[in-house]
Formats: C-alpha cells, structure tokens, sequence
C-alpha cells in the first residue's frame, strides 16, 4: 500500500505543477497559495529539491517592499473569473506580479530549512534567508497590535482555518455597510458542494473585511474590525523562527536576533494559555474566544512549552473532543459542540496537513507513540477516500477539492519519515 500511495501522492504533485509552482488544485484553487506551498516544497523535498525550492521561491516573487508575504500569488495566464477575489478586487502586487493584500502562516523558513536539508543546500538558504527574514521582521513590526509578541490576523483568511467556528464571534461583530456589502460573485462553490462551504452571511463579512483592508491601503494601524491572537499562526511562526535560527547558522549569519524572536514569541504563545487550554484573543472585544477547535493544539510545535502544559495539550488532541470513535485523525472543531458539522469547511472536518503538523508537534513534545498513531491515521484516511482536501470525521468520506497538493505533500513526508 505505502508504495502506491507513494507513487499517488507524487502523481498528484506532478499534475498540479504548472512550470514553476504548485496549485493547491487545478480547478478550484488555480493559482499559488501561502501556507500551501511551504507544505507542498517539503512534499516535493524528497522528490525533486529544484521544484522544492522553486516553489519557494516562486512565492518569494510576490513578497511586498515590507516583508509581507501574500497569501496568493497569481498566476497571469489563469482568466479572472477563475478564482474570487482575483486579481483585480486586491489590486496590489509587486514588479508586476499580481498578489493579495493578506498573508498566511508563516511556515516558510521551516520549509526552507527541510528543502535545504534534502538537497537545495547553502546556496538556496542564501538566496532565501533575507527575504524570510525580512518575512519575520514585517510580522512583529506591523503585527504585534496586543504588544505582546505575538501577530495578530486582520482577517479569518489570514489564519489558514478561514471558515473555523473560532472566528463566529468577532465576525459576527463586524459591521457591515448599511446598503449591504457591494454585490460579488462567488467561485468556491462552481466544483464543491454548496454544503462543504462557507454560507453567504459569512462570506459577506470575509469580502467586506478584504475591501476594507485594501481600501486603507492595507494598512497595518490597528483600525481593522477583526484582529485575532491566534495561537496556531503564532506556533508556526514560532516554529519557523526556530527553524531560521538553524538557516543563520548554516549561512554563517548572526543567530542571535531570531533566537530572541523565539523567546518573545514563545513568552507571548503562553499568555494565550488559560490555564486548561490555548485559545485565541479577540484584541478588538479584548475577549477570550471560546470555541473548541484545533488552532489550541498547535502550540505542540514549541518545544520550550512547559511539560505539564504540553501533556494537557496532547491529551486535548486525544479526547472526544477531537477524536471520533472512527479514529480517523484530529476533527477541526469539536466534535461534542452543537456547532459542529461534519462536511462543511474547517467546522468539522479532518485536514491531512495539519493531522501531518500535529503529529510534527507530538514528537516536539516526546510523544512519538500518538504522533506515529496520528501518521498511521492519516495514510489509511487518505488510502481509503482519495487526495482530497478534506475528509468527514465520522465517515472519513473526502470532502472538498480533489487531487490537493498538501494532502499530497503530507502523504510523501510521512511515508518518507520526515524529521
């Protein structure tokens, strides 16, 4: 089974690499996304290093004057009314490559590191360490609105987890125009099940939250109606600055600033601990969220979490909360709340990319056994339903697009004992 899952997951990486970089899926998602392609570049790590760090570095293309790195890069060729918001609703970019205003999980510099490790070597870190650094840079010095340490989201499209029933209470206090929010046509649901989506109400506040934003210029002032503390983007950007520490010193650069950043974020990670759990901080209400949902797992990832807390944490990821009776992975929202659904996106449903990020956050913490559990979980999930995007908790039917890169590029480090 594992080799032809193997050859599977490659094939699918294969078909969705369009010359220089890699589409989250060729007809719901046909230009280059953010997060995806840090996890896509270790997937084709340890199949072909060049497209690895091609991938990379094709996203790096369209990094802004200030550091931020977009969370979609456009590709020219792809029509308009292929994907929305395109193009022209962000009306922004760099040299003439057309991007987004919005960024997204920083995992780059740990996915550098992984692709340097397996072939791109010293040259790539080289080409890359200014540009993941100047990444790193732009968020604690335009982010950190609670000045705590930690970057704040000004949208739910930012966290990775757009459509996360953490982000219903501050969503639902975003005012809206009192004429409505300026009509727009929908592309999400043209290949994907109505059901699987995000509903209208919410999309209403995601487009009018992202006119906003471009409309101020994106502006980094604090003005913003939504502005999260979220934990699992400030795990990973906490990861990543563990991982640049490493790039310095292979480059020959001074460590010394990002092991600094990694004290402040990790200081600032554990003010979002309550004491039983991590949740995110609404900086506009000033409140604790309170939804039970997967973003609380992933401080896992730092591994100068306290033990006891790091113990709580994986026994959270263990309970019913998160694991069905079906034993199929990690659920996305909490599987006992009277929210929850199954099939539609990031209310429920299981995500191979972060059962993989996880189980990376498992072996921070000392638990090989639940992490390889997880992994094991996660290969017959994607064996039995496919390369899908996402997966029902209860039933492990995949859900969502088809034939999706990081599922792919989960499937490949997994099976090739990914460190």
């Amino acid at each position: 089974m594992s080799a032809a899952l193997e050859q599977s997951a490659e094939a699918v990486l294969s078909a969705n690499w369009t010359g220089g970089s890699t589409v989250p899926s060729r007809r719901q998602y046909p230009h280059q996304w953010g997060w995806d392609a840090a996890y896509i570049a270790i997937g084709w790590s340890w199949v072909d290093s060049a497209r690895a760090a091609a991938e990379l570095e094709s996203l790096l293309r369209g990094q802004w004057p200030d550091g931020r790195v977009p969370h979609i890069v456009f590709h020219p060729e792809v029509p308009e009314d292929a994907y929305f918001p395109g193009p022209a609703f962000w009306d922004s970019g760099v040299d003439g490559v057309a991007t987004s205003g919005l960024t997204q999980p920083p995992l780059h510099a740990r996915a550098a590191l992984e692709v340097a490790q397996r072939g791109a070597g010293e040259e790539f870190l080289r080409r890359v360490f200014g540009p993941l650094c100047a990444q790193h840079e732009y968020l604690a010095g335009r982010r950190d609105a609670g000045g705590r340490g930690l970057a704040a989201i000004v949208h739910p499209w930012e966290s990775g987890l757009d459509n996360s029933p953490a982000w219903d209470e501050p969503l639902a206090a975003v005012s809206l125009p009192a004429g409505g929010v300026e009509p727009y046509e929908r592309q999400d649901r043209r290949h994907v099940d109505a059901a699987e989506r995000p509903s209208d109400a919410d999309y209403d506040r995601f487009v009018h939250l992202a006119r906003a934003y471009r409309d101020s210029g994106y502006a980094d002032d604090g003005r913003s109606q939504f502005q999260v503390e979220d934990p699992l983007f400030n795990a990973i950007w906490l990861w990543s600055t563990h991982a640049l520490v490493e790039i310095a010193e292979w480059v020959g650069e001074d460590a010394g600033p990002h092991r600094e950043a990694a004290a402040r974020i990790h200081d600032g990670l554990m003010s979002l601990w309550d004491g039983s759990r991590f949740r995110p901080r609404d900086l506009v209400s000033g409140a604790w969220l309170e939804r039970r949902t997967v973003l609380s797992l992933a401080p896992l990832l730092d591994p100068g979490l306290p033990g006891e807390v790091g113990v709580a944490v994986a026994a959270e990821l263990g309970s019913a909360h998160f694991r069905s009776a079906a034993g199929l992975g990690v659920a996305s929202y909490d599987l006992t709340a009277p929210e929850f659904e199954a099939r539609r996106y990031w209310r429920g449903p299981i995500w191979a990319n972060l059962n993989w990020l996880l189980s990376r956050g498992l072996r921070a913490q000392g638990f090989d056994g639940p992490a390889a559990e997880l992994e094991r979980t996660t290969l017959d999930l994607v064996a039995g339903s496919g390369m899908r995007e996402y997966y029902d908790p209860l039933t492990g039917e995949g859900l969502g697009a088809h034939d999706f890169s990081w599922t792919a590029a989960a499937v490949i480090d997994i099976l090739r004992g990914g460190t």
